[in-house]
C-alpha cells in the first residue's frame, strides 16, 4: 500500500520542554523510584520485568491546592469513542477514547487519570487536533499521590471487536465495565519513539510508522478465518485477501506481540497442516532478551512456541481457546 502524506500531530499536554528538545525528566513523570525512565513505555519498570502501555506525562501547572491544572489536547484529529466517568472503575481513572479514521491505520489515542473531561463532551463528539478534552489528575482505582499527578498517554490499535466473548471465556470474575475500550483489547506503540521519528521526518505517517517496525517473530497460522482486525486495519495487508478466502496467514510481530504486517496465505502454504495450529518463524531471540517483561516466544524442546502474551494476542484475533 502506498504511504501517505505527512500527519499533523500535536503534543497532548502545553509543556513545551518535549517540543524544546529538553531531556525527558523534564516532562516525564517519575514513579514512586524517582527515575524518569520509569514513566516511559516498555519494560520500564521494577527493574525490567514490568510492562508500562504508555508514557507518563508531568504537569507545567497546579492550583493553591497542588491539584493539577493542565489543560489535555487531542493529539490528532478524531472522533470521541470512550469516555469513562467513573474514576473507581479502572486503573486509568477517568479516561478518554479517541479514534482517528482517517489515519492509516485507523490508530486510537488514550488519555487517562484525569481529573475531569471538558463540559459537553460525549461519545461520537468529533474532535481537532489541539483541541481541549479533558483536564490532568491523578485519577486510578489504585490510587495517584496528587505530588505525581500526569496524563497517561497512549497510541495504539483495538485487537478485536469480539472482545467480550473472550473476556468472558478467560473468567476474570469481575464485569467487564469498558466494552471495546477496555485497556486488555487495546494494544500500545511507543508514543514517544512515534514522536521522536516523525520530529526527525523519518515517518511522516503511522502507514510509515508501522512499516518500519522490528520484527521479532513471523507468526503462520493455519485459519480460514480474517480477523476483524485486518478489516479495521486493511492498510497492514502486504496483499489484497483473494476473493475465494485465506488459507492462513503469515504475521509479523513486534517485542510486545503486536501483529503489525499480514500476508494471506493459500493452501499449498499450510499443507498438512491442523486447522489453527501455529508455528513461529525466524524468531529474534535477542530481541527476546532484551524485553523481558513479555512473552511472546518460548523454547520448548528447541522450538519456539508462542509465549502467554502473544498466546493471549492470538486469542483474541482469531478466537483461538
Amino acid at each position: 500500500m502506498a504511504a501517505g502524506p505527512r500527519i499533523e500531530l500535536a503534543w497532548p499536554t502545553p509543556n513545551t520542554a518535549y517540543l524544546e528538545g529538553k531531556p525527558i525528566e523534564t516532562y516525564v513523570q517519575s514513579t514512586a523510584s524517582g527515575e524518569a525512565e520509569s514513566g516511559l513505555f516498555g519494560c520500564a519498570r521494577s527493574g525490567g520485568v514490568q510492562f508500562h502501555e504508555g508514557v507518563d506525562l508531568k504537569p507545567v501547572s497546579r492550583n493553591r491546592q497542588g491539584e493539577p491544572t493542565d489543560p489535555i489536547f487531542a493529539a490528532l484529529p478524531g472522533v470521541v469513542r470512550y469516555i469513562n466517568p467513573v474514576a473507581g472503575e479502572s486503573n486509568y481513572g477517568r479516561y478518554i477514547v479517541l479514534e482517528h479514521p482517517h489515519m492509516q491505520p485507523a490508530v486510537y489515542t488514550l488519555y487517562a487519570h484525569l481529573s475531569a473531561t471538558a463540559p459537553g463532551l460525549k461519545i461520537g463528539d468529533p474532535v481537532a487536533r489541539g483541541q481541549v478534552i479533558a483536564t490532568m489528575g491523578h485519577t486510578s482505582d489504585k490510587g495517584i499521590p496528587r505530588e505525581r499527578a500526569h496524563l497517561h498517554f497512549e497510541i495504539g490499535l483495538m485487537l478485536t471487536r469480539d472482545f467480550q466473548r473472550w473476556y468472558d471465556w478467560r473468567g476474570f470474575g469481575s464485569i467487564n465495565s469498558h466494552g471495546l475500550y477496555n485497556g486488555m483489547n487495546l494494544m500500545g506503540v511507543d508514543p514517544l519513539d512515534f514522536f521522536n521519528e516523525f520530529r526527525a521526518r523519518r515517518v511522516d505517517n503511522f502507514h510509515d510508522y508501522f512499516s518500519r517496525m522490528t520484527v521479532v517473530a513471523k507468526v503462520r497460522i493455519a485459519t480460514r478465518t480474517v480477523p476483524d482486525f485486518v478489516r479495521r486495519y486493511p492498510s497492514l495487508l502486504t496483499k489484497e485477501i483473494p476473493m475465494a478466502g485465506v488459507a492462513g496467514w503469515e504475521i509479523k510481530v513486534s517485542w510486545t506481540g503486536l501483529s503489525f504486517e499480514w500476508t494471506p496465505l493459500e493452501a499449498a502454504d499450510v499443507a498438512g497442516w491442523r486447522t489453527n495450529e501455529v508455528r513461529l518463524l525466524d524468531v529474534d531471540a535477542e530481541a527476546l532478551r532484551k524485553h523481558r517483561c513479555k512473552s511472546v516466544a518460548v523454547l520448548r524442546r528447541g522450538n519456539y512456541v508462542a509465549g502467554k502474551d502473544l498466546e493471549t494476542v492470538l486469542q483474541q484475533l482469531f478466537g483461538l481457546r
